[in-house]
C-alpha cells in the first residue's frame, strides 16, 4: 500500500511517498481501509520533531481517519467487516490503510461523509473537551477565541455558540473574522491590526470575556489572560505562534484567574468512555446540521506536502484532507 512516510526529520519537502506492506490485524484490532484522513498544524511539528510526541522514524503524519472496517482480528468484538467508521491514532493515518484497536474506532451516521468525520475527532473534540470539561463554559457567558479561523479554534466557535456563549473570533485578518462569524461568532477582533486586550475590553463594555481559547500562544497569551474576568478561565490549547509565553502570575493572583491546560490526547488515554460520550455527542450534532466540519480542501495522498505547506503558511481555513 502507498503511505506518506517521515524518514527523517524536517519539512513537508523531506516527506517521502512509498509502498509499505498492509497491516494485519491484531487481537481486539481492525483494519481500516482509509477513506479520508485529516491533517492539522501539529503535524507541521511532529515531523519536524518540534512535538511533544516524538515517534520512531519513519512513521505517518495524521492522527484522525475515516473509513470501512476491511478486516477483523482475533476477539475482537463491537464490529462487522464493511462498517463505516472513524478514529484517532496520534500519528500514522496518512497512508491507505491502518490497523488499531477495535475500542478506539467510533461507527459513522450514514448521514456524514467520510471528508467531514475525518476532521471531526481532533478539532472538535479537543475543542469541546476544553469548553465542557476543563473551561466549564456555562450559557450566557462570554467566550473569546483565538485563531478562530483556523482548525480547533473555527471547532470552538460553533461550539461555544451550541453552549450558549456569546463569541467573539479573534483573528489577523478581517477575511478570517467574517468566516469565523459566518460559523457562529457574535463579533470579531482583527489583533494584527488592533490590541486585542483593548478590542475585548471594548466589545465586553470593560466587564471581560469569561473564558479565552488559546490555540495560538506567543505574544496573544498575556493579553487574553488580562481580559480575563475575576473567576475567568484562560484555556491552553497549543502554540501555533512558535513561543510559549511566559505569564507573569500577578495577573492570574489580582482576580483569581485559572490557567487551564488542555491536554486532550492524554486524556482520552485516561478517561476513554469520557472521551466517547463526547463524541458521540459531536457526530449527533454533526448529523444534525449543527456542526459544519468544515473542509477547506482535499488534497491526493501524492499532494500531502503541499497540504502540510498550505497549513504551515495559515492559508488553511478549517481543515486539510488528505485523500488515498
Amino acid at each position: 500500500m502507498k503511505a506518506v512516510l517521515c524518514t527523517r526529520l524536517g519539512g513537508p519537502d523531506d516527506l517521502e511517498l512509498l509502498d509499505i506492506p498492509d497491516p494485519v490485524a491484531g487481537p481486539g484490532e481492525g483494519v481500516v481501509k482509509i477513506k479520508a484522513a485529516a491533517l492539522n498544524f501539529f503535524d507541521t511539528l511532529i515531523i519536524a520533531g518540534k512535538y511533544q510526541i516524538r515517534p520512531q522514524l519513519p512513521f505517518s503524519p495524521s492522527a484522525e481517519f475515516a473509513g470501512i472496517v476491511e478486516g477483523l482480528g482475533p476477539g475482537t468484538s463491537g464490529l462487522e467487516q464493511g462498517d463505516r467508521v472513524m478514529g484517532y491514532v496520534g500519528y500514522g493515518a496518512a497512508r491507505e490503510r491502518v490497523a488499531i484497536a477495535a475500542n478506539a474506532l467510533v461507527k459513522l451516521p450514514d448521514s456524514i461523509d467520510f471528508d467531514r468525520a475525518a476532521g471531526l475527532c481532533v478539532i472538535y473534540g479537543t475543542a469541546y473537551h476544553a469548553l465542557k470539561d476543563r473551561g466549564r463554559l456555562a450559557a450566557g457567558e462570554t467566550l473569546a477565541v483565538l485563531g478562530a479561523s483556523g482548525g480547533t479554534g473555527l471547532a470552538a466557535v460553533e461550539i461555544g455558540k451550541l453552549m450558549g456563549a456569546r463569541v467573539i473570533a479573534c483573528a489577523s485578518s478581517d477575511e478570517k473574522i467574517k468566516f469565523a462569524c459566518q460559523h457562529g461568532a457574535d463579533e470579531g477582533v482583527n489583533y494584527a491590526r488592533e490590541d486585542l486586550r483593548e478590542a475585548l475590553k471594548r466589545l465586553t463594555g470593560g466587564h471581560g470575556v469569561d473564558v479565552a481559547y488559546d490555540p495560538v500562544g506567543g505574544r496573544l497569551a498575556e493579553a487574553a489572560v488580562r481580559s480575563l474576568v475575576w473567576l475567568g478561565r484562560y484555556l491552553v490549547i497549543g502554540f501555533a505562534a512558535g513561543e510559549i509565553p511566559q505569564l507573569p502570575l500577578n495577573f492570574v493572583l489580582l482576580q483569581s484567574r485559572d490557567i487551564v491546560g488542555v491536554h486532550w490526547g492524554a486524556w482520552i488515554a485516561r478517561e476513554p468512555q469520557a472521551h466517547r460520550a463526547n463524541m458521540m455527542q459531536l457526530l449527533r450534532w454533526c448529523a444534525e446540521g449543527k456542526l459544519s466540519s468544515h473542509v477547506h480542501a482535499v488534497y491526493p495522498l501524492d499532494k500531502a506536502v503541499d497540504a502540510l505547506k498550505d497549513i504551515a503558511a495559515r492559508r488553511v481555513l478549517g481543515k486539510a484532507i488528505l485523500k488515498p
